[in-house]
Formats: C-alpha cells, sequence, structure tokens
C-alpha cells in the first residue's frame, strides 16, 4: 500500500508523535532526529503542542531551545510546560539537568550549538530528539572536521519523522520505515517510489523524470485508445 502524506501541519504533529511514541516504546535509548522542513515555520507553537502531548502520554522530557530568549518565548506561550523548558546553554553548565526527565527534546538546533549539543548528548543517557536540526550543516564540506562529524557524531542519530515539500514534489519517512517520495501534479500529490534509505537530488530528479515519462506515456495510450472508439 503506498503512504499518503499528511493533509497539513496539524496532521504532520500528529504523525510526529505516534512516530516518537512507537521509537521510544521499542528502543529506551537512542538520538532521533524529527524534520518538518516547511518554508517558514515556526516551531515555537508546533513544538508546545508536541511537547505537551508527549507529556500526555506519560513521557516526562526536557525542551531544550538554542538560546535563553527562545526558552523564556516557549515558558510565555506554554505556561503549562514552563517547568520543562530550558536552553542549551543551562544544560551544559549545570549537568544535573541529564537526570531531570525521560526525554530530551532539541528544538531548533544551529550550526554553530554543534560542540554544545554533542557535549550534552555525551551526558544524557535517556533519548534525545533534534526537532528541526540544522547540526548536519556543521558536517558538510570536505575539510578533516567535516568528515569526522559526518563519520562520528551525526552518524549516530536516526530519523524518526521527515516531511520534506519541494518544488516538484515531497519526501516523507515515518516509523523506521522506507522514504517514500511523492510527485505533485495539479490535483495534488502522487506517490512515485520509495527507498530504503534517504535518496540524494540526483536519484529524486531520475525517479520524478520516469514517473513524468510513465504518465505521459500513459495519458498518450489512453488518448489513442478514445480516438479508436470515437473511430
Amino acid at each position: 500500500m503506498s503512504a499518503v502524506l499528511p493533509a497539513d501541519l496539524s496532521e504532520a504533529e500528529q504523525r510526529t508523535f505516534v512516530a516518537l511514541c512507537e521509537v521510544l516504546s521499542t528502543k529506551r535509548r537512542g538520538r532521533w532526529q524529527v524534520t518538518w522542513k516547511f518554508e517558514g515555520l515556526r516551531l515555537l507553537g508546533p513544538s508546545i503542542r508536541l511537547t505537551q502531548a508527549l507529556r500526555d502520554s506519560g513521557i516526562s522530557l526536557l525542551l531544550a531551545w538554542p538560546d535563553a530568549g527562545a526558552a523564556a518565548l516557549a515558558k510565555r506561550d506554554g505556561p503549562d510546560i514552563a517547568e520543562c523548558c530550558v536552553d542549551l546553554n543551562q544544560l551544559q553548565r549545570d549537568p544535573a539537568w541529564a537526570g531531570r526527565g525521560d526525554l530530551l527534546l532539541i528544538v531548533g538546533a544551529q550550526p554553530s550549538d554543534y560542540e554544545t549539543v554533542e557535549a550534552i548528548c555525551a551526558q544524557w543517557f535517556e533519548p534525545v530528539v533534534l526537532l528541526n536540526s540544522r547540526l548536519e550543516d556543521a558536517a558538510v564540506g570536505i575539510g578533516s572536521v567535516a568528515r569526522q562529524r559526518r563519520k562520528g557524531f551525526m552518524s549516530t542519530w536516526q530519523s524518526a519523522f521527515h516531511l520534506e515539500p519541494f518544488l516538484q514534489g515531497a519526501l516523507l519517512q515515518e516509523h523506521q520505515q522506507q522514504w517514500d517520495l511523492f510527485r505533485q501534479d495539479s490535483d495534488g500529490y502522487r506517490w512515485v517510489q520509495q527507498f530504503d534509505a534517504r535518496p540524494d537530488q540526483e536519484q529524486i530528479d531520475e525517479a520524478l523524470a520516469s514517473a513524468g515519462d510513465g504518465l505521459r506515456q500513459t495519458l498518450g495510450a489512453m488518448d489513442r485508445f478514445i480516438d479508436d472508439l470515437r473511430g
């Protein structure tokens, strides 16, 4: 059965929650990534809602932000979860935070946070989830540091949920399963192909081109069939 894309952000949040509950129930320890790659997405509201849903399900967690300002905004907009909001510098300065939750959810970590997040994860023995992280940008390049980061810290992360719309289609991965590629047509998104690992841009382009050729051939055959019937 072909995968189906979430209809909107609300459904994406719900499916992310289900995917995280699944991985957390099967693997007590681990490092997971959640990616909602929507242009211009503000993470404050979705992060608060996801945190509340996880807490309501019985999971105690810390919600970590890149800086004190972001953590303060989260406390203001999410008073019910204020006691679990913290910034990365607090976590790094005080190792005692490491025992205050079953899960660490880090929101919007930037390339400049790479060393801080790496140090925190070395002290945190429970599962860690990166939400819309850009840490991988710190491992891009051809230098020895970039190579070491790709083979080291960044290689320890797995994808729990990934939703990435782009100009010609979308990419979806959830429940630790394969990656599903969709093509955007005039009437919506159509499933194209499944990959065992995240496809690169060349693989995506080839799959979308092949799907387009197949559709044109099908439409051409239908046109010829209709012409024959009109005969």
